[in-house]
């Protein structure tokens, strides 16, 4: 395996099936004295979890939560 001048490299395709690696999974390195493992990021919704922050606030109907709720169940 040969690292790109980006400092990539392709998974091959058995180990992302063994490890169930999928497109957008966050993974993280561990390295340990001259050896790197690559194991799945412990927590993996970071990215869902930094796009409600980025959201939080900017809402610009005000309405209620049960409002809301409500409106979603399509109740009058």
């Amino acid at each position: 395996m040969r690292i790109t001048s980006k400092g990539q490299v392709t998974i091959p395709q058995h180990v992302r099936k063994k490890l169930g690696l999928l497109p957008h999974t966050e993974v993280e390195f561990v390295v340990e004295g001259n050896v790197a493992y690559l194991k799945k990021a412990k927590e993996s919704n970071r990215r869902g979890k930094a796009l409600v922050e980025k959201m939080r606030g900017r809402a610009t109907v005000k309405m209620t939560t049960d409002e809301i709720m409500a409106l979603t169940r399509g109740e009058h």
